[in-house]
């Protein structure tokens, strides 16, 4: 069954079931078909046809997410654009080849407006020979302009046909992160409810997991450390949270050691997912591992000199702006450093994001979880500067709160790596903040850039 049918009849059979609840109030799956109704005529009277590259800019609501499906239903290639997250939105449109730019504004009302641009690109002449919808999603990278996956969006919202447990579900990314769409395809597909916060603070989060009864929280490992120094979760009641799941970066052993230890009876899930791959089904060895199992229906995994490969259905067409990432019989090189043990992985972080200490390889996320034993530590990120000795040297940027000693604590933080770390891994240079080391997309920031999104 194709994609846009089967979510309509799952939206229809939902009836008054809520589908989605936000600040100003809430929609059944009833309302939300239809909102969906209303966006498909809107569409037609806005002259938007199958195969136009689509620019769709909006957050969570009843009438966006309907026009989301509508767009889905008329095999338009949508490009997701939220320009709170991004200050390149004019770059992206023209990466992208955007046609046409529809916003949800006030009230609800949609604009279209036109480029004149003419979208023309191999992977888009594909969509439009299989009469598939599509979807665009770039890359959070740092250096140089963005990547723009390509997805056959009938491919990757495929997998959702398979029934899953219902959840009240909170929406933590948004619409252009695959993790958003994942988290709104799951729960709609399975007639959960999807809960929108007032905003993607620790408090915000908590106090709609409360009001709400949310069940579910997907999120990032950054966020959960937030929410923990925040200790938001003592102020309000989440006694009704029963899964959280986190990815698109490492885990520190220390937080997640720590969440378990707060919030025993809820269940941690890493989830391990790529803009250019989808979210692919995981499990976690138990809920204080970072090993992890990755794998599912259609999915193969392979390590090749350290370095993770797989090979899915769901995985994009390729890039409009870059080089093809698959080898030639069809693997994806995810550029992810691993370690194996059985049928279980590790990840370790970006290949690009690893140290080389005169020929010895660091890996910041392990410096990074040692300083986050110490004391006085809210987070840290590690990364290496040139050193016309070594090649690199090991750095860190640590946050603290304001008023904190830091000749003492830099003190703390060498002896407590020389204890744990080897010589070559212990940062040379220790850089102290009080300001976020995150990104709006709630990841680390490091200073080498990620070519590649989780």
């Amino acid at each position: 069954m194709r994609a846009a049918d089967f979510f309509r009849e799952r939206f229809a059979a939902g009836g008054s079931s809520e589908a989605i609840v936000g600040p100003g109030g809430s929609c059944s799956y009833e309302a939300l078909t239809a909102s969906g109704a209303r966006a498909a005529h809107w569409l037609e009277s806005a002259s938007i046809e199958a195969g136009q590259v689509v620019g769709f800019a909006a957050d969570y609501s009843e009438a966006a997410v309907a026009m989301l499906f509508a767009l889905i239903a008329r095999d338009c290639i949508v490009v997701p654009l939220y320009a709170a997250t991004r200050a390149d939105i004019s770059q992206l449109l023209q990466i992208a080849r955007v046609q046409t730019v529809v916003r949800c504004g006030a009230g609800d009302r949609f604009t279209a407006k036109s480029t004149g641009v003419d979208a023309e690109h191999d992977h888009y002449r594909e969509l439009r020979r299989r009469r598939h919808p599509g979807l665009v999603l770039f890359s959070s990278g740092t250096a140089g302009p963005p990547k723009a996956a390509v997805h056959d969006f009938e491919s990757l919202l495929e997998k959702f046909q398979t029934g899953r447990p219902p959840y009240r579900t909170i929406s933590f990314l948004l619409f252009d992160h695959i993790g958003g769409i994942n988290t709104l395809c799951h729960t709609l597909s399975n007639q959960g409810a999807l809960i929108v916060p007032a905003g993607r603070d620790p408090d915000s989060v908590c106090a709609a997991i409360d009001e709400q009864r949310a069940q579910l929280l997907p999120t990032t490992p950054t966020f959960l450390n937030l929410l923990l120094l925040s200790e938001a979760h003592r102020r309000h009641d989440l006694r009704s949270l029963q899964l959280i799941t986190y990815g698109t970066e490492p885990m520190s052993q220390t937080t997640l050691t720590r969440l378990h230890a707060q919030m025993p009876s809820v269940r941690l899930l890493q989830t391990y997912g790529l803009a250019e791959l989808g979210i692919l089904r995981s499990r976690s060895r138990d809920d204080e591992s970072l090993w992890m199992r990755v794998g599912g229906e259609g999915i193969e995994t392979r390590v090749i000199d350290g370095l993770l490969e797989i090979r899915t259905p769901s995985a994009m067409l390729g890039y409009l702006n870059a080089p093809s990432p698959f080898t030639e019989d069809g693997w994806f090189m995810t550029g992810d450093a691993v370690t194996i043990d059985g049928d279980f992985i590790r990840v370790l972080g970006r290949q690009g994001e690893l140290v080389n200490v005169g020929g010895e390889k660091v890996t910041p996320s392990e410096v990074e979880a040692v300083i986050e034993q110490v004391p006085l530590v809210r987070a840290a990120t590690v990364f290496g500067r040139p050193n016309p000795v070594l090649g690199n040297i090991v750095c860190a940027r640590v946050q603290v709160a304001p008023g904190t000693d830091t000749s003492q604590l830099r003190t703390d933080i060498k002896r407590h790596c020389r204890r744990f770390l080897g010589r070559h891994e212990v940062p040379m240079q220790i850089d102290f903040v009080t300001g976020d080391l995150h990104g709006e997309r709630f990841k680390k920031v490091r200073t080498q850039s990620q070519s590649t999104e989780r």
